[in-house]
């Protein structure tokens, strides 16, 4: 017997406003959606909304903005909306008192094929790590962080130059029919959760972890599929970054956005920049080159390296950091 369903979707960025959409457009009933409060943004300090606000707004649906997830007076105001399905994209964590609250449960969808790549940022470290494919997973959640017994998978092949903003929108996409499919199988009642610790056995686990200011800087000494993976994995937001030496000694903070490799055998020591100051730049590494073919100077827009080399002269062969 198929059950009545009515959702509590919570959510913030533009891959959650997109399931959103999708859950409408099939036309199950949103009962309230909860995002995060409003906040000031950009130099002019504006207050923003989410892009998950802006599609309840759209579609004038009740909305919840909560400080505080255990904060007794939204714990009423989301119980009042009889929501018997909570959906999970792109949110913060949620207190046992929230995710136990419905009859149906609360699953969630996140960008990986679980249990690999747990953590905040599976659509980086799937690329930085050089894997050949990935997927979307949905789950119910339980007490630990991306542990919750599987509830569908759906695989994807990672490009070669596939960019993690790339496979961000495939994923976004995708995770519209994956979303959709998984409140399907919650209504006919045919959903079968498979536990993740029997998808894992015999498996080494690569988490996905929050990334740091730190861990964007590129490591020169790495050989050059790395640090190609590692830009790629990290455009065009957070971005891998470097720092480059003009003419006249100034130090130039830059972010890289794209790269091409050069395999040969360099006769400049590891970490040597190399450029004509007209048409390219290259560092060399243990096995090859690494040409940077789009950056960012600090203050100024995105440019294909030409652009930046002709307003910036660089010294011909120097020595870039390694860490």
């Amino acid at each position: 017997m198929e059950k009545k369903i009515r959702i509590a979707y919570f959510g913030t960025p533009e891959f959650a406003a997109s399931q959103l959409e999708a859950i409408l457009k099939a036309g199950y009933e949103v009962a309230v959606v909860v995002t995060m409060p409003d906040k000031p943004a950009g130099r002019g300090r504006k207050i923003q909304y989410s892009d998950v606000k802006k599609t309840a707004l759209e579609h004038n649906l009740p909305l919840l903005q909560p400080e505080k997830l255990k904060d007794p007076m939204f714990l009423e105001q989301l119980a009042s909306f009889q929501a018997n399905l909570f959906i999970v994209v792109a949110f913060r964590m949620l207190p046992a008192v929230v995710w136990q609250m419905p009859e149906l449960g609360t699953f969630n969808l996140h960008a990986s094929l679980l249990p690999q790549y747990r953590g905040a940022a599976p659509i980086n470290f799937a690329i930085i790590n050089g894997e050949t494919e990935t997927g979307l997973t949905t789950f119910f959640l339980n007490e630990e962080i991306d542990m919750g017994a599987v509830i569908m998978r759906e695989q994807v092949a990672i490009r070669p130059d596939e960019t993690a903003g790339e496979l961000h929108d495939v994923l976004m996409t995708l995770g519209n029919q994956v979303v959709v499919e998984t409140i399907k199988k919650i209504e006919k009642g045919e959903v079968c959760a498979l536990p993740q610790d029997e998808m894992a056995e015999g498996q080494p686990l690569r988490p996905a972890p929050k990334i740091s200011k730190e861990f964007c800087n590129v490591d020169w000494s790495q050989d050059c599929q790395t640090v190609y993976n590692h830009i790629r994995g990290l455009s065009p937001y957070p971005a891998a970054h470097t720092s480059i030496l003009s003419e006249n000694g100034e130090v130039i903070e830059l972010k890289i956005f794209s790269s091409v490799i050069e395999h040969c055998l360099p006769e400049v020591p590891i970490g040597s920049v190399v450029t004509d100051n007209k048409k390219y730049l290259k560092i060399a590494l243990k096995d090859g080159f690494i040409h940077l073919t789009q950056v960012q100077q600090a203050g100024k827009k995105a440019m294909p390296i030409a652009d930046f080399l002709r307003g910036t002269q660089l010294l011909g062969a120097w020595k870039a950091e390694t860490k």
